[in-house]
């Protein structure tokens, strides 16, 4: 840099491509080596666990499943750092190809061997520096399950493994897996089924690799990987510099064309200049296609001599959240955080954990019929009863939900149902996170509008003083409607930062076949569509922004139907409709899609003309929200009527994506379970998010979680809402790492 006001140099050697392209290898994963460990019961030190001379017949069914017995010496593939030349590392191990990626596997069995060397300093020279190891745990008839649980990482003494993957076999035939990590790694996919416990063995297969894989590459994002990265990217443009600008390269440093590549040099100096660029993008094309064939690119196919291909995933292709939910019949429901769903039956009420098992919260005696997870003031609201006369709205905190371990009915909740919210039928809420929390609640034709008295940025600075819950709610008007609401949305467009007060809230409120503007200030209601017709069903009314102005998005019956609002509160039909196939239930707003629920299809469109995209036939469809990522309800994929319409659960993504075990496929229709599924919105809206939150540890020695059972939560980006609320104006989203 010392140099550059002289005026950078060009280089023009075809070399330094190839150099680059090294260079850019260095920072994608592309081949793979993990230690797999063979362990008896009832073994507790690294010393007797790697003084294992053999394995069982399980082992060696279970290294079968992983990959091929190949014969070192004169090996031509990946090696992951074993001698092929003379038998240094062993005779043999264990390799395959999965995905395009070539993997490795130090087999503790299939190491040098010493009789005289209690510690195998050879074998956990390679096991010992493996970043992930599998521990093949081979166990009696009855322990496999205690024996997991007991299973503790220390054992095996390591400063470079981050990840062990304990797996064993069960008399069934059924493989069983956990996952340790240190404290340090961040969360990585796909999240293990609850019971983790796999009946498909090439399907275990494939999860466990990915699992594997995913876990390598979460590790280096810990603080002492990351640095080592940066010290060796650093050494090697450093190196890359000296190489190719000291005096012995300096060859071609001045030359301005590929006098040794062209075969005809043009004498003109501009076809001169252009012929040097042209070959010069072809001969980097040329590199860049050979390592893509010969396998050492991150974009490798290698396995494409298997007939492996690379398959674009759809945008709205789901992941499996979570494999089979007991209740029949699903209320409502919301998001909370990247890995929670809180779901309310007429059972009862769940916490629904990605990962883990699914807790209820509170009992069948409260009927909540509409629910609503606000992180940003990090409160829960419920509108619960029987009838909707009886409806009432409870306020609870998230910290107060978070320690219930005992369901608790509505006898015991008094003291967080809100005052005046008798007989509430219906709310609504202004979009969390802005300058006020708004809610409209709806008794009978009364409607009532209350604001939480903290701002999501006081939250987030004082989260220690914001403990209220019903308190936390300020009344501030009543306006009685000349009918009972079916729908209510509360336009967040209806005020401004000069005059933020409540008077200036507006809201869209639907009736049997019309909706109408009503001001709060005035209490004045315009207005502002109808629909023609006998029959009239209301579906949604989603509040979209552009150019600042108020456009809502009314659906009904088969029509979606745009309209305008302007500052005066004047309405502009847009003259544009497009119509569904079948009439929805449901509506989600994830720009540039549109996505209509039924009972039994999920058909998609583009929002800006309404072209038809793609149509999905799930039997017992529902949506559950789509507050952040889109979560829906139907049974399992193996129940679906065409092949080519099944959800995919083998999913090869990110680390937001999940594997699940299938279910019978000889259950009844009515015990036919269901599944809940997400569909990331950065898939649909090309979105992404940079806001990670890992569990770390300060201290220097290592501590470990089960990845697949305490999660920390990461903070949910506000990207989109569903037909009971509004999508939100899409912002600027930061490129997140991605994971195999």
């Amino acid at each position: 840099m010392d140099k550059i006001e002289k005026g950078p140099k060009e280089i023009f050697s075809p070399d330094i491509q190839k150099d680059l392209l090294l260079l850019e290898e260095q920072e994608g994963s592309v081949n793979f080596k993990f230690g797999v460990i063979y362990m008896k019961q009832g073994q507790t030190t690294d010393d007797e666990i790697l003084s294992n001379e053999t394995g069982s017949q399980k082992f060696d069914n279970f290294l079968a499943l992983l990959g091929d017995k190949i014969r070192l010496k004169g090996w031509d593939k990946y090696r992951g750092g074993l001698d092929i030349k003379g038998d240094m590392t062993g005779k043999y191990s264990v390799y395959t190809i999965y995905e395009g990626h070539e993997i490795m596997f130090h087999v503790s069995t299939l190491l040098p061997y010493s009789r005289d060397n209690r510690q195998q300093v050879e074998r956990k020279r390679h096991i010992g520096n493996d970043i992930v190891n599998v521990v093949f745990i081979d166990t009696d008839d009855s322990t496999g399950a205690e024996i997991h649980s007991q299973f503790n990482p220390i054992c095996i003494k390591s400063q470079f493994t981050h990840i062990f993957a304990v797996v064993s076999l069960d008399p069934e035939n059924q493989y069983r897996l956990s996952v340790f990590s240190d404290e340090a790694v961040p969360l990585f996919g796909p999240s293990l089924p609850c019971p983790p416990v796999f009946k498909d063995s090439p399907f275990f297969r494939d999860f466990l690799l990915v699992k594997l894989m995913n876990g390598e590459k979460a590790t280096f994002e810990t603080p002492t990987f990351a640095r080592k990265r940066e010290r060796t990217l650093d050494m090697l443009i450093k190196d890359l510099y000296s190489e190719h600008m000291t005096d012995a390269r300096m060859t071609m440093l001045n030359r301005r064309a590929f006098s040794d590549v062209l075969a005809d040099t043009p004498k003109h100096s501009r076809l001169k200049e252009d012929s040097r660029q042209i070959e010069f993008v072809r001969i980097g094309q040329a590199l860049k296609l050979e390592a893509i064939v010969r396998g050492d690119a991150p974009t490798s196919l290698a396995s494409a001599g298997s007939g492996g291909t690379v398959l674009k995933r759809s945008p709205w292709e789901a992941n499996c959240f979570y494999p089979v939910f007991p209740a029949g019949s699903i209320l409502c429901a919301d998001s909370w955080g990247e890995n929670k769903l809180v779901i309310a039956t007429e059972d009862g009420v769940y916490v629904v954990e990605d990962g883990s098992s699914h807790r209820m919260i509170f009992d069948r005696t409260l009927q909540v019929r509409q629910l609503n997870v606000v992180e940003p003031h990090g409160i829960v609201l419920l509108r619960a009863g029987h009838s909707s006369r009886e409806g009432k709205v409870y306020v609870f905190r998230l910290s107060q939900v978070e320690t219930i371990t005992d369901p608790r009915s509505r006898y015991e909740l008094k003291e967080h149902r809100l005052e005046r919210s008798r007989g509430t039928h219906l709310y609504a809420l202004s979009r969390p996170g802005g300058s006020r929390l708004r809610m409209c609640v709806a008794v009978g034709r009364k409607l009532l509008m209350f604001q939480w008295k903290h701002s999501a940025a006081w939250t987030a600075w004082c989260p220690a003083n914001d403990t209220d819950t019903v308190e936390g709610f300020t009344f501030l008007w009543e306006l009685l409607l000349n009918e009972n609401p079916s729908m209510m949305t509360v336009l967040d467009g209806g005020w401004s930062p000069n005059s933020p007060s409540h008077g200036d809230i507006l809201l869209c409120v639907g009736y049997k076949n019309h909706w109408d503007i009503v001001n709060g200030r005035t209490g004045i209601a315009r207005h502002f569509h109808t629909v023609e017709g006998a029959k009239a069903h209301l579906v949604a009314a989603l509040d979209l922004y552009e150019d600042q102005e108020v456009q809502l998005l009314l659906c009904y019956n088969h029509t979606c139907h745009f309209q305008k609002l302007n500052e005066d509160n004047v309405t502009t039909n847009m003259d544009f409709d497009f119509h569904w196939n079948s009439v929805p239930t449901d509506i989600v707003c994830a720009f540039p899609y549109i996505i209509a629920f039924t009972a039994n299809t999920m058909e998609i469109r583009l929002i800006v003309n309404g072209n038809l995209v793609h149509t999905m036939t799930m039997p017992k469809l529902q949506l559950l929200t789509s507050k952040s990522d889109v979560f829906f309800a139907t049974t399992a994929p193996e129940f679906f009527p065409q092949r080519s319409e099944h959800l995919s659960v083998d999913i090869r993504q990110n680390d937001q994506n999940k594997y699940t075990p299938p279910s019978s496929p000889n259950a009844s229709p009515e015990l036919r379970p269901l599944r809940l599924y997400r569909i990331p919105i950065q898939s649909l809206s090309r979105h992404t998010n940079s806001d990670h939150t890992y569990v770390s540890s300060d201290s220097a020695t290592q501590t470990w979680k089960s990845t697949d059972s305490k999660l920390t939560v990461p903070e949910q980006p506000r990207v989109s809402r569903s037909a009971t609320s509004s999508p939100i104006p899409p912002s600027k989203g930061k490129p997140t790492s991605n994971t195999k």
